[in-house]
């Protein structure tokens, strides 16, 4: 099992904690957002890491020459400031017919989630989902039914919508995920596509397991600077944007 992180992007919503640093090396609680992924991973029993980076990538790329839990690799994705997150997939796309688990960068989680995720891996490609109630403005809408992923897009009428996404994709391997991928960057506008697009077409051909995590633990995503308040602050229960 490899784990991909998408960490290109030039966090924006992050100022000015980003002026001077990519965004999965901000640090919350003294610790930069990808040492905590990298830890986490690691002990979800994930095997090696690609990061794929894009602004500063010369301070990751420096970064990672430190020791880290689990081998490491970087990729530069060139395309990062012109195109959305599916870009940064495809530059990983060499390991896209293994096993992996696809995360982005600038998410914390209790490792026992991607320990979860990872040990009940099934077959094909599984998204990793938390049921929802209100969702918040930036959530990535779910639509599940008996354990499968319907469909998934951030213009997911609320009244549709059971769950939010986690942001981890999951493959037990196979060419069905990079075929996917392809199809999705080379239509139209392909290139602006969030890379959840490429579960949504498999989830209308196929089958996509949606994962729920067990209650009471905890994930965060890093968008704004008082999402890191909130993760150190140790607010119980999931939560995608406090």
């Amino acid at each position: 099992m490899r784990a991909i992180i998408i960490s290109a992007g030039a966090g924006t919503r992050l100022l000015p904690l980003t002026r001077a640093l990519p965004k999965c090396l901000v640090p919350v609680d003294g610790r930069a957002i990808l040492d905590h992924q990298l830890d986490a991973l690691a002990q979800a029993g994930v095997e090696a890491a690609t990061v794929v980076g894009g602004y500063r990538v010369e301070q990751l790329a420096s970064h990672l020459r430190r020791p880290t839990p689990l081998p490491t690799e970087l990729v530069f994705n060139p395309f990062w400031s012109i195109a959305s997150s599916i870009g940064s997939v495809w530059a990983a796309r060499a390991h896209l017919g293994e096993p992996f688990v696809l995360l982005n960068g600038d998410t914390l989680f209790d490792p026992a989630i991607l320990r979860h995720a990872v040990s009940g891996l099934k077959p094909g490609v599984s998204l990793l989902v938390e049921p929802v109630a209100a969702p918040e403005l930036d959530d990535m809408l779910a639509k599940v039914a008996d354990g499968r992923l319907l469909d998934v897009r951030k213009d997911l009428s609320p009244a549709d919508a059971t769950h939010r996404s986690l942001g981890v994709v999951l493959s037990a391997g196979g060419d069905a995920y990079r075929d996917a991928l392809a199809d999705v960057i080379g239509a139209d506008g392909g290139t602006q596509a969030f890379h959840h697009a490429v579960v949504a077409k498999l989830a209308r051909s196929g089958v996509v397991h949606a994962v729920t995590p067990p209650p009471g633990l905890r994930w965060q995503e890093i968008d704004r600077p008082q999402d890191i308040g909130a993760w150190t602050r140790g607010m119980p229960g999931t939560a995608a944007a406090l």
